[in-house]
């Protein structure tokens, strides 16, 4: 099948057409072309099923009623490969299932509850554009939920939205400022991501125009690569040093650590316990791969479904799994990914690529080039950027999260659970399909 860039440009452009008129007109069957099926329509973990059916539900606000498959890919492994054990009709729970998620376990901090147990990743001024962080932050205020800034700073344009923006200090410390950490309801530390454990963050200069790396404290068109890791930060009592700086900078704000997945991400997560963090984000090898090096996606970290069960259960033996919050993310693609990590251990999720997903990414993976993305996502070219209007990007964005919301309802209904809390390391509601 080729990629969106091995094409003519002549497709090129009706590729862009119909995109843009199946997604603006609303979705119902969208056209094909003369060739067949869709080029660069996603890959065996996001089908061109869970794309479309992605799509629909970002218009629609309600899973597909036409056939298309919205649950889970064809990967034939991880999420793709569990089902739930659903009761008998008879057994069902008949209430709406409690879907909030309180984000702080620990006595010191403020008092922070979610009505929906996930909320937006971490992508950076640079790697998508203006346009679709003002509509996540948006999304993100209408469902009092959260977005997060990640590495690029902290745009002005964000401010507006400040209380339900998350920003983030990685190792780079590209824009990071105190009077911006004073804003934010919770500061996020990126020592990893899942697709590039060891590697760091990369901007390649072809996106670093005049204002990214204004924003960044950098020179225009020359990339910018994050260190591994944070080169004040080796060991655990340092990792406390850091989170102590952050809450010294904003007493109120809430510390979130985000990692990658190593064979010992369980003694990380102790470590980040033991820092006096609220949340432990744990990225899986699918985090971030649209604009990760082609020789570390897939290869270097563990799959998020591995790495959930061993972090909870390794904290619930440490008997300190009570005290802090665990969020998966990195290959969260559906409402049932999110049911069924959270089945495996973890307290919620956090939707990168699904977002954009819901914005009208194909998986092209062109992410890191500056006028690589077709549809004006991640993209830092002023004439592509403009192709998304942030209020219909927000309106399709809370969508997604009330169809999101409402498939959660009805799992845990079937389940007979009255909470999602009550889900969270139930295994033993999981059934293994083999292939």
């Amino acid at each position: 099948m080729p990629t969106y860039q091995d094409l003519p440009e002549q497709t090129k452009e009706l590729i862009r057409d119909k995109h843009t008129h199946a997604l603006r007109s609303g979705f119902h069957n969208w056209p094909t072309l003369a060739f067949g099926k869709m080029p660069a329509m996603g890959d065996h973990r996001w089908t061109s099923d869970l794309i479309y059916s992605t799509w629909f539900q970002a218009e629609k606000g309600t899973p597909p009623d036409n056939g298309l498959e919205f649950r889970k890919g064809n990967s034939e492994g991880g999420f793709d490969l569990l089902d739930f054990q659903y009761l008998p009709k008879e057994s069902w729970f008949q209430g709406n299932a409690d879907l909030t998620l309180s984000l702080n376990r620990r006595g010191e901090g403020a008092k922070i509850e979610i009505p929906i147990p996930f909320y937006g990743a971490g992508m950076s001024y640079g790697s998508i554009s203006e346009n679709i962080m003002i509509a996540r932050a948006k999304a993100a205020k209408s469902w009092k939920i959260f977005t997060s800034t990640g590495e690029g700073g902290y745009p002005p344009f964000l401010i507006p939205y400040k209380e339900h923006v998350i920003t983030q200090v990685a190792t780079g410390l590209f824009g990071v400022r105190e009077e911006t950490m004073q804003y934010a309801p919770i500061i996020e530390f990126k020592y990893a991501q899942g697709a590039k454990p060891g590697l760091g963050g990369h901007l390649l200069g072809n996106k670093t125009t005049v204002a990214v790396a204004k924003m960044r404290e950098s020179v225009p068109w020359m990339s910018m690569f994050s260190p591994f890791p944070f080169h004040s930060v080796y060991s655990v009592e340092d990792h406390k040093k850091q989170v102590d700086w952050a809450k010294a900078v904003n007493p109120n704000a809430l510390i979130a650590i985000k990692v990658s997945t190593p064979i010992d991400v369980d003694m990380v997560a102790v470590g980040s316990y033991y820092a006096n963090a609220h949340i432990l984000q744990i990225d899986g090898g699918y985090g971030g791969t649209g604009a990760a090096p082609e020789i570390s996606k897939k290869n270097i970290a563990m799959p998020i479904e591995l790495a959930i069960p061993r972090v909870h259960k390794y904290l619930l033996s440490e008997g300190i799994r009570e005290e802090i919050v665990i969020m998966a993310s990195g290959g969260i693609r559906t409402a049932d990914d999110i049911a069924k990590a959270i089945a495996l251990g973890a307290d919620g999720c956090i939707l990168g690529t699904t977002e954009l997903v819901a914005l009208g990414c194909t998986h092209c993976a062109n992410c890191e080039r500056g006028r690589g993305c077709p549809f004006g996502l991640t993209t830092t070219d002023p004439e592509l950027t403009a192709l998304v209007d942030p209020d219909w990007g927000a309106e399709r964005l809370s969508n997604l999260y009330a169809s999101f919301a409402y498939q959660l309802q009805w799992i845990l209904r079937k389940l007979g659970l009255k909470s999602i809390r009550e889900l969270r390391g139930r295994t033993d509601l999981l059934r293994y399909e083999k292939k």
